[in-house]
């Protein structure tokens, strides 16, 4: 993007652009991951890496009109290979995002300690995930051990990645008042699908849900914390599927924003569009990226 109008910063990095491509299937792979990233990304954050993940279940995606199933949970690459990945990406100087995730507040704080080791520039907790039985019933005090345990750790920069829903606020606060240096808004919500011949529950039950049913509601939440009086740095994102969502984001309050669910069609060809779209849209209006953050905002006096 030209004439640094899309230059940001998150996590400690400066940033290229606003758009971020977020975790799951497709940043399960380092070709992908460089790809994206030559393509003029922000940052990529990888599919979220655990010292266990479950070996069993089937993980499948299921398209909707307005978005996609998933009954998917993290990647069942070892954390060596991805300890080896992120040091590659690492001496290549690149705005890699390990997403990162334990059984354990501890298990998750030694992960993440070696997964710094690695030189990789910034972690985000993928602590909330809907398809794991755990995730369905966050609360704050589930939220702030796993970041005390991360925190006291490393001195990395991270983000929380939650999910909007019950008690978000106080999740948020939970996340920052324990040491994050930013959040992540939002993971999957709950979603179901019936075939409407059979009556037969698809995918089997609920799994996360994403796709641009959730933009109106992401777009409330970040709107409404930034209103509270929350400042620290947030990561939007669920529904991106044209230039102008992100521009959407960033008007309501969020420093860079995240792509994903869209990407499942025609990834590069997909995420051209939306990258160029933005950069385009910039010099259109003749403006920059911190001068779109937060102007949807009441001014104060």
């Amino acid at each position: 993007m030209a004439e640094g109008r899309a230059r940001c910063r998150a996590l400690g990095m400066t940033l290229s652009s606003p758009v971020v491509v977020g975790s799951g299937l497709l940043t399960d792979q380092e070709r992908n991951i460089r790809r994206l990233l030559e393509r003029g990304a922000g940052a990529v954050v990888t599919k979220t890496i655990h010292p266990s993940p479950p070996r069993i279940g089937d993980e499948r995606v299921l398209r909707l009109p307005t978005g996609m199933l998933n009954s998917t949970t993290y990647s069942r690459r070892s954390v060596d290979d991805w300890c080896a990945m992120l040091a590659r990406f690492a001496q290549d100087g690149l705005p890699v995002i390990a997403s990162v995730h334990a059984n354990s507040p501890a298990e998750l704080g030694t992960l993440a300690q070696r997964v710094a080791e690695t030189g990789c520039r910034a972690l985000e907790l993928g602590i909330s995930c809907m398809n794991e039985e755990e995730g369905l019933d966050d609360t704050p005090g589930r939220v702030a051990a796993h970041v005390q345990a991360v925190r006291e750790l490393t001195s990395l920069p991270f983000s929380v990645k939650l999910a909007v829903g019950e008690r978000t606020r106080d999740r948020v606060l939970a996340a920052l008042e324990a040491g994050a240096d930013a959040i992540t808004l939002s993971d999957t919500i709950a979603g179901l699908a019936v075939d409407p011949v059979t009556g037969e529950v698809r995918l089997g039950g609920a799994f996360g849900y994403s796709g641009a049913g959730i933009k109106p509601l992401v777009l409330a939440e970040i709107f409404a914390l930034r209103q509270r009086g929350v400042e620290a740095p947030i990561l939007g994102g669920g529904g991106v599927q044209h230039a102008s969502d992100v521009v959407e984001y960033l008007s309501v309050g969020a420093n860079v924003v995240q792509v994903y669910t869209a990407l499942h069609k025609n990834m590069h060809e997909t995420f051209a569009a939306i990258q160029n779209g933005v950069a385009a849209w910039l010099r259109s209006h003749d403006t920059t990226v911190d001068s779109l953050v937060g102007r949807s905002l009441p001014k104060r006096g």
